[in-house]
C-alpha cells in the first residue's frame, strides 16, 4: 500500500497536467463562444482551423503514457480511499476519461473538430435559406466520421452505444428504448386526449415585445433565481446554450423574438438551469475533470426544472406577473393571471421542438433519436432525412412541417456535433427532473409558497447541496438513487403531467 508521503507528489502532478489540459479546452471553448455569439462570418474558416488546432494539443496531452502511468501509480492508493472521497472520485473519473479517450487518435479529434466547425456555419446559412441540400453533404461526412467514432470502441451492442455513453455514462440504447417505450404509451394519449378539448388562448404573448424590455426583465428574474452575474453573463445567438470556461465564468445566451413573449423568457430561465448547476460545483474541483455536470440528462434536468418546474408554475407567476404587467403595460395590463398561465402553458401539436409544450415536448426527442439511429444503422440516407423528417412528424403529432428550416433543419446538433448520442439526454433530463423535484418539494412542502413569494432559495440551496456541488463525482444513477432513494422512473414525471394539465385542461 503506498503511503501519502509518497503518492502525495504524483497526485500534485496530475493535477497540475490536468489543470493544463483543462485551460487549452477552455480556450477552445471561448473561441466557440465567440464563434456562436460575435464572430464575423467570413471569420468562419480560420475559426474551425484555430478549434481543431487546440483540439488536437488538448487530446494529445491528455493521452501521453505519463498521464496513464501516474493513474496507475496512483491506483492503490484510489483503492485506499473511500469511493466517494474528492481524491477517490478524481482518479476515477480521470481514468475513465483517460481510458476513453486513448482509444481516439489525435488526427481524428482534429479532423472532427474541424469538421464539425465546417458544418455548423454551413448549417446556419442553410437554415435561414430554408436549403437542407446545400448542408446535406457535411451531414454524410458528419455521419460517416460519427460511425467512425463509434469504432474506436469495440463490444458494442449498437452502434450508437459508445456515442451515448460519452453524454449519459451508462445509458445504452436498449436501456433508454425500454424508458421511451414506456414514455411513448403514457403520453400519447394524453397528448390526444388534450387535443380533443379546445386550444388554449395564447393571443397575449404574440403581441409586440420590444426586445429591449424582454432582455431586461429576463435578467432580474434570472437573478433573483440565484444566478450569480459576478461569475456570468448573457448574449444573443442563433441557439441558445450554456457555456464554462471556469467556475467563475459560466455564461449563458439566448434569442429574442419580438412576437413572441415565450421565446426568450423561458430560453433565458432554461439556460439558467444549466448555468446554475455548474456554478453550484464545488470550487475544489475546479480545472479537474469533476468540475462538470454528471451526465447530459441530469444537466438538461436542472434547464427543464427551473424553466418549467418552477418557471411555467402558478406560484412563480404569482409574484412575477405584475412586474411584467409592469415592464409591458399596454401588452398585458388587461390580461389578468389566469389567462396568462394557460397561454404559457398551451398544450399544442407544434413543429418546433424547442418550443414544445410539457407534454408533447418529449414525442419531439423520441422521433430525433429514432432517426438518428436509423441513419447510424444504414437503414436511413441523409438524402431521405427530411422526407423521413415529415413522415414522422405526420405519424406522431398529425402535422407536417411547412419547410426544412423549421423542419430537418432546425436543431443545430447534427450540425455541429456526432450523429447520435445527445438528444435522449432531453428525456432524460425530463424524467429527472420530475424525480428530483418531487423529493425536493416532499421534504420541504414549504417550496411552491416560496416561490409564490420571490423566494427561491430554499430549492435552489437544497440543489446546490444535494446534486450540484458534487460535479462529476456520482454516475447519473448513483445520483438519483443516492438524491431520491429510487433510480431513474418515469412515474414521477406522468404523475406531474397529469395532476398540472388535467387541472387545466379537465380531463
Amino acid at each position: 500500500m503506498q503511503t501519502l508521503e509518497k503518492t502525495e507528489p504524483k497526485l500534485a502532478q496530475l493535477k497540475t497536467l490536468l489543470t493544463e489540459i483543462n485551460d487549452i479546452e477552455s480556450a477552445a471553448a471561448l473561441l466557440y463562444w465567440d464563434q456562436a455569439t460575435y464572430m464575423p462570418p467570413e471569420g468562419a474558416a480560420a475559426r474551425g482551423r484555430q478549434m481543431a488546432t487546440l483540439a488536437q494539443i488538448a487530446h494529445t496531452k491528455f493521452t501521453e503514457p505519463q498521464i496513464g502511468q501516474l493513474l496507475e501509480d496512483l491506483r492503490p492508493y484510489e483503492q485506499s480511499l473511500p469511493y466517494d472521497s474528492d481524491e477517490a472520485s478524481l482518479l476515477r473519473i480521470t481514468r475513465h476519461d483517460y481510458e476513453r479517450a486513448v482509444n481516439i487518435p489525435p488526427a481524428f479529434t482534429a479532423k472532427f473538430s474541424q469538421h464539425t466547425a465546417e458544418c455548423y456555419e454551413v448549417w446556419a446559412k442553410a437554415r435561414a435559406a430554408n436549403d437542407f441540400a446545400t448542408v446535406a453533404p457535411y451531414l454524410e461526412k458528419t455521419l460517416e466520421l460519427s460511425r467512425e467514432l463509434a469504432n474506436f470502441f469495440p463490444g458494442y451492442e449498437h452502434i450508437a452505444d459508445p456515442l451515448i455513453a460519452d453524454a449519459d455514462y451508462g445509458m445504452t440504447v436498449k436501456s433508454v428504448r425500454s424508458l421511451f417505450t414506456q414514455l411513448r404509451q403514457e403520453l400519447v394519449p394524453i397528448v390526444e386526449a388534450i387535443a380533443s378539448q379546445p386550444v388554449a388562448d395564447a393571443s397575449c404573448l404574440h403581441q409586440h415585445f420590444p426586445e429591449a424590455e424582454q432582455l431586461d426583465f429576463s435578467l432580474k428574474v434570472i437573478e433573483q433565481l440565484g444566478y450569480d452575474f459576478q461569475r456570468g453573463r448573457q448574449d444573443k445567438t442563433l441557439h441558445p446554450f450554456m457555456i464554462k470556461f471556469s467556475t467563475g465564468d459560466v455564461r449563458i445566451t439566448t434569442r429574442v423574438r419580438e412576437n413572441d413573449l415565450n421565446e426568450g423568457l423561458f430560453s433565458t430561465v432554461h439556460e439558467t438551469g444549466h448555468a446554475l448547476y455548474e456554478q453550484g460545483v464545488s470550487r475544489a474541483y475546479e480545472a479537474t475533470p469533476l468540475a462538470g455536470g454528471t451526465s447530459a440528462g441530469v444537466h438538461e434536468s436542472q434547464s427543464r426544472l427551473w424553466e418549467n418546474m418552477v418557471g411555467r408554475s402558478r406560484p412563480f407567476w404569482k409574484f412575477f406577473y405584475p412586474q411584467l404587467q409592469e415592464t409591458f403595460p399596454q401588452q398585458l395590463g388587461k390580461v389578468d393571471l389566469e389567462t396568462f398561465y394557460r397561454a404559457i402553458n398551451k398544450v399544442e401539436r407544434s413543429l418546433i421542438r424547442t418550443d414544445a409544450d410539457e407534454v408533447t415536448y418529449n414525442l419531439h426527442v423520441l422521433i430525433r433519436f429514432d432517426l438518428e439511429l436509423q441513419l447510424l444503422e444504414g437503414k436511413l440516407a441523409v438524402r431521405d432525412l427530411p422526407a423521413a423528417w415529415n413522415a414522422r412528424y405526420k405519424s406522431d403529432l398529425s402535422i407536417t412541417p411547412p419547410n426544412e428550416s423549421s423542419g430537418v433543419l432546425q436543431d443545430v446538433h447534427w450540425y455541429g456535433g456526432a450523429t447520435g448520442g445527445a438528444f435522449q439526454g432531453y428525456t432524460l433530463g425530463n424524467l429527472m427532473s420530475a424525480q428530483f423535484f418531487a423529493t425536493a418539494t416532499q421534504l420541504h412542502p414549504e417550496i411552491p409558497q416560496q416561490i409564490a413569494s420571490g423566494n427561491f432559495t430554499t430549492l435552489h440551496d437544497w440543489l446546490k447541496q444535494n446534486l450540484y456541488q458534487h460535479g462529476r463525482k456520482y454516475t447519473a444513477a448513483e445520483l438519483i438513487q443516492r438524491v431520491t432513494g429510487s433510480p431513474l422512473q418515469i412515474e414521477p414525471f406522468i404523475s406531474y403531467i397529469k395532476q398540472k394539465f388535467g387541472e387545466l385542461y379537465e380531463v
